[in-house]
C-alpha cells in the first residue's frame, strides 16, 4: 500500500495540493471572533414600575415572576436586581451548551404566567424578554463639543433615529444597546396648587388628556352605494405638538371660557427619565454597544460597522463628533497578526533546526513543504466542524507546528541514516525505511489523538475551551500523519540524491560551512557516544534510575499543589474599568462633583486616552441608581504608555490614588477577557440571606463578612455596592379619618403616584417613532416633605382635602438596590486576589471564611466565571488521567502486552516536573492554558519513548539480547528525537518572548510546553531505554499462550525431522 505512494508521486503531491486548495477557500470563509461562546447562555427579564422603591419592587414584581420561572428546563440558577428608580432585571443563567433561543422562548411563556399576579402599571409600561448576547465587540459613542445645543438628550434620540436602526441591519449584528433611558418623551410637568384652586385632582387631568389623545378609525361615506366617488373620514389622531397638548381643554368655566391644559401644568418636549449622565473627556456623549451574533465574523462586522460610521459622521451635526471605544478588532487584530507572526518565526527556526541536523538543503525542502500543507488542510475541517478561526484555534495552529514537522523529520531522517549505513539508492531505502517506520508513525498518531480523546468528554465553559484546542490538534495531527506516510516518502524519493562515495559518507565540503557542519558532526557523534556509555551505567545500575524518576515524580506532585491554579488569564486590552460608590442616598449631583475630582487623577495618569464616565450607573449590578457611577478608561496603545504598562497594575495604582477623595470609593478593573460572565475580572460571589430577614441585618452581616476577608492575605480587596442605609420615610395613612373624610386610600396613593413617582398617561407618534406622555409634578413642588402641604386629594363628594391631614411621614433606612439569588435575598460580593495570588486561593479563603464566620441561616452561591472556575477545578486532573489511561490501552493493544506501556508512560512525569518548575518561576498560575500544554505533552513526551521502544522491539524480534536491542535503538533514534524535539522547543520560543496582545495566554502556553519539553527529553532519553529493559524483561518472562503453542510448534518439527 505505501510502496504505491512512493512508486506514484503524483498521487500524493494531488492528495495534498487538494487539500491545501480546501484549507485555503475555507480560512476566507471561516467566521472569526477573539473567544468561541464560552459563557454559558443566559435570558434577561426586565420590568419597570414607575414610581416604586426597590424593597416594593423586589415583592410585587421580582417574586412573583421569579416564582414563576423557577426550575425553568436546564437552567443553573438566577440573580435579580430590584432598583429604586422602579426598574427590575432578572437574569437566568443555563447550562452550557443548551439553546439561548429556545430558553428564552421558556421563559417568555412562564413569565406570561405570572403577568395576572403583577401590578397594572407593571403591564402597562411592558416586560421584556430576551437572551443575552455575550460578545460586545464595540463600545462607540457619538460626543458633543456645544453641551447648550446638544445634550445627551439629542444626542441619545439622534442616535436611536439616525445610526443604530441601520447598524442593526448590518448581518452579523445582534444587538445595537443604547446605554440609558433618555427617550423623547411628551413631560406633562403638573402644578399641584394651580389643580387644587381649580377643584380638580390629577386623574382628572389624566383622564381628559387621554380623552382627546387618541387614534380613531371613523369609516367611509358612500360604499356600496350609487355614488360617483367613496370619501374616507379620518381624524388628526394622537398628538404630538408641544402646543397641541397645551391647548388640551380639560374643563367648561361657568362664563364660558375653558380651563387649559397649560394653566394647570407645563408642557415639555422633555426625556423619559432622568436618572444616568454620561460624559466623555468631561463633554456629554452617548454610547451604545455592538453585539454580535454567533457564528458571525467578527472582524466583517467591525470593518462594515467602520465604514458607516465614516458615512455618517459626515452627516453629524456641527460639534458632534463619533468617539470609538472600545473595539475588539483591535485586540483582535494585534492577536491573530502575533500568532501569525509566531507561526512564520516557528516554522523558519524549525527549518534552521533540519538543516543543521541533516546538513543538506533538499532533505530540509521536505518537512518545509509538509507544514504548510498541514497547516493549511486544518482550516477545511475546522469549517467543517463549525469551529471558528480564535485565540484558541490559532494558539493550537502553532503548537501543531511543532508537532507536524516531527512526522516529516522522523520519515526524511530514517531515509537518511538508511542512505548513510547501506549505501542503498534512494528509491530502495525509502521503501525499506517506511516499512520500518510507518508502525511508529501510525502509533505515534493514534497516541497523540488519544491523549487529546478524553477532553471531548468535559463539561461547561472550560469544556468548550479544551474542545477547540483538541479538535484542532488532532486534525492537524492526523492530516500530518497522512502527509508522513504519503507525500513525505513520495518527495524523499523524489527529491533525495542518491548516496555519493563508499558507505553513504557526505564528501567532505569546504568552506564556513562545511566547518559548522563538520565541527557539529564531530561533537554530536562524541556526545551520542558519552550518551551510550552513560545508558550503559544505567542499565547497569537500575536502581539509579529508577531512584531518579521517583524523585522527580514527588517533585512534580509536590510543585503541582504549589502551583496555584487560574482558569483564563486576564489579557490586556487596553481598557480599565472602575465602579465609584457615593454615600447612601447621594444625588445624582452630589455623585457628579465626586466624580470630577476622580476625573482629574484618572487624566493625569500616563496611560489614560480616553475617559468615559457615566454617573448614576451601577455597572456590576446593571441597575441605575444616583450613588453610584461608572468609568471606563482606553488606554493608549501598548508603546506610548509611560513606565507602567500592564492594565492590572494600572488599576491597582489608580485604586491607591483615588482613596484619597472624599465621599467616594473607587475600585479599579481590568477589562474581562472573556465575555458574558459579568463586567469585571476577579472572583464574584453572592451572599445568601436564607432566614428571610430584614435588609439592615443583611447589611451588617455583608460588612462583617467583608472585614473578615479583608484580614487574608490572598485577598487584595473585596467590596460589595450593597448599602442598606438609604434615607427613606415611610408613609403612614390614618385610615379611620380617611374613612371620616371620604377619601378612599386608592385615590390617595395614586394622587402621590402621579406627584412624585410619575404616571404613563398615553403615548404618540414622532419622528417615526414612538414615545410616552408622562405626567408628575414639576421639579419645584417636590424638593423636599415640605411639598406636601400643598396637595389635595379629592373625596367622594367632590372636596379637596389636604393630604398634609391624612399621612404622617417617619424617617427610615433602606436599601437601594434589592437583589435576590435563586428565590433568597442576597448581596453581590466582587474582589480581586492580591498579585502573587490565583483566583483559586482566593476561592480557597472564602470558602474558609465563610465556614468560620457565617451566622447560621446564611449561605452563598458562586456566580459567574468563578462559578465555572470551582465547576472545572475537579474535572481537569480526571481528564488528565482518563488521557494517560487512553495512550497506555492504546499502546497496550500495539505492542500486545499490559506491561511494556509502563516504559512509555513512566516518562510522563519528567515533562509535568518542567512544566510546573519552569511556570512557577516564571509565576504563571496553573490555567487552562497551561493544562492544554501538559495533555499535549502527554503526547509528545510518549511520542518520543514510542521512538525507542518501537525500535527496541522491532531489535529484539530480530534476535539481539536485551541490553543490545535498547542500545541500539537509542543510538539509532537519538538524532530523531533530538531534532524533533528542539524543532518543537524553538518553534515556542516565540511565545515566551511575546509583548503586548494575548501575551498572558502566550507566555502561559509557551513556558509550559518549553519547559516540560525540555526536561522530558533530557531527562527522558536517559530514563526510557532502562524502563524498556525492566519491563521487557518482565514481559518475556511472564508465560504466553504463544509461546507454548511456538514451543509445540519446534517439537513436532523436531520429531517430523527424524521421521524422515
Amino acid at each position: 500500500m505505501l510502496k504505491q505512494f512512493i512508486e506514484r508521486p503524483v498521487l500524493s503531491t494531488v492528495i495534498s495540493i487538494i487539500l491545501l486548495l480546501l484549507g485555503a477557500l475555507s480560512v476566507f470563509n471561516l467566521p472569526i471572533t477573539l473567544f468561541p461562546d464560552i459563557a454559558p447562555p443566559s435570558v434577561q427579564v426586565t420590568a419597570f414600575y414607575p414610581g416604586a422603591n426597590a424593597e416594593v419592587v423586589a415583592r410585587s414584581v421580582a417574586t412573583p415572576i421569579e416564582e414563576a420561572v423557577n426550575g425553568v428546563e436546564n437552567m443553573t440558577y438566577m440573580t435579580s436586581n430590584s432598583s429604586n428608580d422602579g426598574s427590575m432585571t432578572l437574569s437566568v443563567f443555563f447550562k452550557q451548551g443548551s439553546d439561548a433561543d429556545n430558553a428564552a422562548v421558556n421563559v417568555q411563556n412562564r413569565v406570561s404566567k405570572a403577568m395576572s399576579q403583577l401590578p397594572q402599571e407593571v403591564v402597562q409600561a411592558g416586560i421584556s424578554t430576551q437572551k443575552v448576547q455575550n460578545s460586545m465587540i464595540m463600545f462607540m459613542g457619538l460626543s458633543s463639543d456645544d453641551p447648550k445645543q446638544y445634550d445627551e438628550l439629542f444626542l441619545q434620540n439622534y442616535l436611536k433615529i439616525n445610526v443604530i436602526p441601520q447598524i442593526q441591519r448590518i448581518p452579523g449584528v445582534a444587538q445595537a444597546q443604547v446605554f440609558g433611558t433618555r427617550d423623547y418623551s411628551m413631560r406633562i410637568w403638573l402644578k399641584p396648587d394651580r389643580l387644587a384652586a381649580n377643584n380638580l385632582s390629577p386623574q382628572e387631568v389624566m383622564t381628559a388628556i387621554k380623552d382627546q389623545n387618541l387614534e380613531a378609525a371613523p369609516g367611509r361615506l358612500g360604499q356600496g352605494s350609487k355614488e360617483t366617488y367613496e370619501y374616507i373620514l379620518k381624524y388628526k389622531g394622537k398628538l404630538n405638538k408641544n402646543e397641541d397638548y397645551e391647548n388640551i381643554a380639560i374643563k367648561a368655566n361657568s362664563d364660558g371660557s375653558f380651563l387649559r391644559l397649560k394653566d394647570v401644568a407645563r408642557v415639555e418636549f422633555g426625556s423619559y427619565t432622568y436618572t444616568a449622565a454620561n460624559r466623555v473627556d468631561g463633554k456629554p456623549v452617548a454610547g451604545f454597544a455592538i453585539l454580535q451574533t454567533a457564528g458571525s465574523n467578527a472582524n466583517e462586522i467591525l470593518t462594515e460597522i467602520e465604514k458607516q460610521v465614516e458615512e455618517f459622521s459626515t452627516t453629524l451635526p456641527k460639534g458632534v463628533k463619533p468617539i470609538i471605544m472600545y473595539n475588539s478588532k483591535d485586540f483582535l487584530d494585534a492577536s491573530i497578526h502575533q500568532v501569525v507572526e509566531t507561526l512564520v518565526i516557528a516554522f523558519i527556526l524549525v527549518f534552521i533546526v533540519v538543516y543543521i541536523f541533516l546538513q543538506d538543503f533538499r532533505s530540509t525542502l521536505i518537512p518545509a513543504i509538509a507544514v504548510p500543507v498541514a497547516i493549511i488542510g486544518t482550516f477545511f475541517f475546522l469549517q467543517l466542524f463549525g469551529f471558528s478561526i480564535n485565540m484558541l484555534t490559532l494558539f493550537a495552529l502553532v503548537l501543531a507546528i511543532g508537532i507536524v514537522v516531527d512526522d516529516a523529520i522522523v520519515v526524511v531522517e530514517a531515509v537518511h541514516s538508511k542512505m548513510e549505513h547501506t549505501g542503498m539508492p534512494v528509491e530502495q531505502a525509502t521503501t525499506h525505511s517506511m516499512s520500518e517506520i510507518s508502525g511508529a508513525i501510525i502509533s505515534i498518531t493514534l497516541v497523540m489523538c488519544a491523549v487529546f480523546i478524553p477532553v471531548g468528554f468535559m463539561q461547561g465553559p472550560a469544556g468548550v475551551f479544551y474542545r477547540q484546542f483538541a479538535f484542532t490538534l488532532v486534525i492537524a495531527i492526523m492530516i500530518s500523519a497522512v502527509n508522513a506516510l504519503t507525500l513525505s516518502p513520495a518527495l524523499c524519493a523524489l527529491i533525495l540524491s542518491d548516496p555519493q562515495g563508499e558507505n553513504g559518507e557526505h564528501g567532505r565540503k569546504k568552506g564556513f560551512g562545511a566547518r559548522f557542519f563538520n565541527a557539529f558532526n564531530v561533537t554530536f557523534n562524541n556526545m551520542t557516544k558519552k550518551y551510550i556509555h552513560s545508558l550503559k551505567f544505567l542499565i547497569k545500575n537500575k536502581w539509579v534510575a529508577v531512584g531518579g524518576l521517583a524523585l522527580i515524580t514527588a517533585a512534580s506532585v509536590f510543585l503541582i499543589n504549589k502551583a496555584p491554579s487560574g482558569f483564563i488569564p486576564t489579557e490586556d486590552q487596553g481598557f480599565v474599568l472602575y465602579a465609584v460608590n457615593t454615600p447612601p442616598g447621594s444625588s445624582l449631583d452630589r455623585t457628579h462633583k465626586a466624580t470630577e475630582q476622580i476625573d482629574k487623577i484618572v487624566n493625569a495618569e500616563k496611560a489614560t486616552n480616553h475617559l468615559w464616565v457615566a454617573d448614576g450607573l451601577n455597572f456590576i449590578s446593571n441597575a441605575n441608581a444616583s450613588p453610584y457611577s461608572a468609568g471606563f478608561i482606553k488606554l493608549k496603545d501598548y508603546e506610548d504608555r509611560g513606565e507602567v504598562k500592564d492594565p492590572d497594575q494600572i488599576a491597582a495604582a489608580l485604586t491607591g490614588k483615588v482613596a484619597q477623595v472624599k465621599d467616594a470609593n473607587a475600585f479599579f478593573f481590568n477589562f474581562p477577557t472573556v465575555q458574558g460572565f459579568g463586567n469585571v475580572s476577579g472572583f464574584e460571589f453572592m451572599l445568601q440571606d436564607k432566614t428571610n430577614g430584614s435588609f439592615e441585618q443583611l447589611g451588617t452581616t455583608t460588612q462583617a463578612f467583608i472585614g473578615e476577608l479583608m484580614k487574608r492575605p490572598e485577598i487584595a480587596f473585596a467590596f460589595t455596592t450593597y448599602a442598606a442605609g438609604n434615607p427613606q420615610y415611610t408613609i403612614d395613612v390614618d385610615s379611620d379619618k380617611a374613612n371620616q373624610l371620604g377619601v378612599s386610600v386608592t385615590e390617595l396613593m395614586q394622587t402621590m403616584q402621579i406627584y412624585y413617582g410619575s404616571s404613563f398617561v398615553s403615548d404618540f407618534n414622532r419622528f417615526g417613532k414612538y414615545y410616552r406622555v408622562m405626567a408628575q409634578a414639576d421639579v419645584p413642588y417636590r424638593t423636599d416633605v415640605n411639598s406636601l402641604e400643598g396637595i389635595y386629594v379629592k373625596n367622594k363628594s367632590g372636596e379637596m382635602v389636604p393630604v398634609k391631614t391624612l399621612v404622617t411621614l417617619k424617617r427610615t433606612f433602606g436599601p437601594e438596590t434589592v437583589t435576590r439569588n435563586n428565590l433568597f435575598n442576597a448581596v453581590t460580593i466582587n474582589g480581586t486576589p492580591k498579585p502573587g495570588y490565583s483566583t483559586g486561593d482566593a476561592i480557597k479563603a472564602v470558602e474558609e471564611v465563610a465556614e468560620q464566620s457565617l451566622p447560621r441561616g446564611y449561605g452563598y452561591e458562586w456566580t459567574g466565571i468563578t462559578r465555572e472556575e470551582i465547576k472545572t477545578g475537579g474535572q481537569t486532573a480526571f481528564v488528565f488521567m482518563l488521557s494517560i489511561l487512553f495512550v497506555y490501552f492504546l499502546l497496550a493493544a500495539q505492542y500486545e502486552s499490559y506491561i511494556l506501556p509502563f516504559a512509555v508512560i513512566l516518562t510522563v512525569p519528567t515533562g509535568i516536573f518542567g512544566v510546573f518548575f519552569f511556570t512557577g518561576l516564571a509565576g504563571i498560575d496553573n490555567n487552562i492554558y497551561v493544562q492544554v500544554g501538559l495533555i499535549m505533552l502527554v503526547g509528545l513526551l510518549a511520542k518520543n519513548a514510542i521512538l525507542i521502544v518501537e525500535f527496541a522491539v522491532q531489535r529484539r524480534k530480530a534476535g539481539r539480547t536485551l541490553i543490545e536491542s535498547a542500545l541500539q535503538a537509542s543510538r539509532l533514534r537519538l538524532r530523531p528525537i533530538l531534532m524533533t524535539s528542539f524543532a518543537f522547543i524553538i518553534g515556542m520560543l516565540p511565545l515566551v518572548w511575546s509583548q503586548g496582545a494575548a501575551a498572558k495566554g502566550n507566555h502561559s502556553i509557551g513556558i509550559s510546553t518549553v519547559g516540560g519539553m525540555f526536561t522530558g527529553v533530557v531527562l527522558g532519553i536517559f530514563v526510557i531505554p532502562v524502563m524498556y529493559v525492566i519491563f521487557q524483561y518482565l514481559h518475556e518472562k511472564m508465560p504466553s499462550r504463544k509461546k507454548k503453542r511456538l514451543k509445540r510448534q519446534k517439537l513436532e518439527e523436531e520429531l517430523l525431522a527424524t521421521a524422515h
